[in-house]
Order: C-alpha cells, then sequence, then structure tokens
C-alpha cells in the first residue's frame, strides 16, 4: 500500500519537548526543522539534539523527514553526515530551483551512506519548492533521481519572490500550486501543501485543505498538532466512496475468477483510472485491498 502523506508536522529541531512528544499526534510523518525555526546560534546543537531523537525516541511507522540547512551554508553538509548516520527515512532540501541542487544533495547523502555502511539508496529524499525558478523547473526536479519521494511548496519565500504577500484566497500560489503538483503527478511521486500559520482560523485552515485536496496534492505540512485531525479528515473518503470502490476490488475478483480482462460494476465497464481511484479510496479509508479480497473470499 502506498505511504499516506496527508499530514507532515514541523518540530523545531532545538525543542527537546517537541522532539519527545511528537510522536504522539498521529501525523504521517514528522520533519524536524534544522533550518528556519533555528538560530544561527543554534544550529550545532539542534542537529546533536535531532540526531539523538532519531535514535532514542519511539515514533512508531511515523515518517520521519529532516529539513536540512542548505548545501551553499556552512551547515547543510554536516546535517546530511549527521542525519544519515542516524538513519532519518528522508531528507527534505530547502529552497530548491533546478535539478542539480538534488543532484548535489543526492551525491552528499551518498557519500555519508558509504561512510557509515549504509546501503546506498537507504534514505530518500524530498525537495521544497519556494521560488519561481523552482516552480518552474518541477518537473526536472521531480525527476532528478529515485530517491525523491516527494516535493512540496513553501509559500512565504515564493510569496516574497513574486512580490506580493499570502491572501485568504490563496490566488497568489495557485499557479505554483499548480506546477507541482502536476510535475508530482507525472513523475509519481508525492505533492505537499504548504503550511497555514493561523492556528486560530480555523474555518480558513479547512477551507484551504478542501482547496488543496481538489487540486490533487495527497497533504498537507502543519505547524500544530491541533490541525492534524482536521486534514485527516477532510481527506478521509464517505461511506458511499468507501463502498464503490469495494465494489470495483469485488468486479476485479469476478473477472479473475471467469478469467475475463473486462471488468464490469453494476453492469457498467470499469477500466484503470476508475481501478486507481478506488484503490486510492481505500488507501485513504485506511483499508487494505487484499485484506478485502480475503475477507469476501472467506464470506
Amino acid at each position: 500500500m502506498e505511504k499516506l502523506r496527508r499530514t507532515m508536522l514541523y518540530v523545531p529541531g532545538n525543542n527537546p519537548g517537541m522532539l519527545a512528544d511528537s510522536g504522539i499526534y498521529g501525523a504521517d510523518s514528522l520533519m524536524f526543522d534544522l533550518e528556519d525555526s533555528v538560530s544561527l546560534n543554534e544550529k550545532d546543537s539542534a542537529r546533536v539534539l535531532v540526531f539523538h531523537a532519531i535514535q532514542n525516541f519511539e515514533y512508531g511507522n511515523t515518517e520521519l523527514v529532516v529539513r536540512i540547512n542548505g548545501l551553499d551554508s556552512p551547515y547543510g553538509h554536516l546535517d546530511i553526515e549527521a542525519m544519515v548516520k542516524a538513519g532519518v527515512h528522508v531528507i527534505r532540501l530547502p529552497k530548491t530551483e533546478t535539478a542539480q541542487d538534488v543532484l548535489e544533495a543526492e551525491a552528499a547523502i551518498e557519500a555519508a551512506e558509504k561512510k557509515f555502511g549504509i546501503p546506498v539508496g537507504t534514505t530518500r529524499m524530498m525537495a521544497a519548492i519556494e521560488g519561481p525558478l523552482g516552480a518552474m523547473n518541477a518537473y526536472t526536479i521531480a525527476t532528478a533521481t529515485k530517491r525523491l519521494i516527494g516535493i512540496a511548496i513553501g509559500a512565504e519565500d515564493y510569496v516574497t519572490s513574486m512580490k506580493t504577500r499570502r491572501y485568504p484566497d490563496g490566488m497568489e500560489i495557485l499557479a505554483a500550486r499548480s506546477q507541482i503538483v502536476m510535475a508530482a503527478r507525472a513523475a509519481g511521486i508525492a505533492a505537499l501543501d504548504t503550511v497555514y500559520s493561523n492556528v486560530e482560523n480555523l474555518e480558513g485552515f479547512m477551507q484551504e485543505v478542501k482547496l488543496i485536496k481538489q487540486l490533487g496534492f495527497d497533504g498537507k505540512s502543519v505547524i500544530n498538532p491541533r490541525q492534524i485531525d482536521p486534514v485527516h479528515n477532510i481527506f478521509a473518503p464517505d461511506p458511499h466512496e468507501v463502498e464503490e470502490a469495494k465494489q470495483v476490488i469485488y468486479g476485479i475478483m469476478e473477472a479473475e475468477k471467469n478469467g475475463s480482462g473486462v471488468i464490469s460494476v453494476n453492469g457498467k465497464m470499469v477500466d484503470k483510472p476508475i481501478v486507481e481511484r478506488a484503490e486510492r479510496v481505500l488507501e485513504l479509508a485506511g483499508l487494505d485491498k487484499e485484506a478485502i479480497i480475503n475477507e469476501a473470499m472467506a464470506g
């Protein structure tokens, strides 16, 4: 089953309490931040804190992501070495503008894997696109390496580069959102939306989540645990959608049993896109396709 990435919770790398507790909130992914949320005089201590958190705290099946500092800073290569050694699942690159940015980071990750005896390719990557050049290059970034599991939009730097600001309707980042989600879909990787910084405006937050779901994003970066459940609830399919998806799976079973290449549900032909949508609905509902098949066969 495809990994769900409905929510990626930001956790400042210099906050020991949040590093320790962040696994209890139910986010699909945790992103330990060594970049913007950490001041220059705390960069080294934050790296040590995150290293020990990854090695010593129990996060269950939650995906662990670390946003490193840029490789053009004094900290980026040190971040990569420490996080690869710690065994992080994904390294997130900030302010990615070209495929070359991804390849340079990949080379550093591979060197660290070899240095610490970790199988090459173990550490995955994610790229944050935070400016107009990155948005224009979204597809070449998304396809730069097989290590890349997703791309994300960072809105604050993007709107500053575009000489605008954030607006309630989000029109100022619609073009970039569309570019990024299309690139992710074409590359077969995840697309993550930007944070919604006004934690008190739940209605505005939920409207934005509904929009990014409609656009096709896999999920949203969140900055407060209170934002997790609303995202999961909005992305959850309704019972009617789940039942329709199950009927598609039953149709596949029936076609296989009859040796037929034609799948039919309630007298209607079912093609590949409908099957893929049904499988996605079941994933979002937390249901395993094989378990549904086994249950049907047992019944």
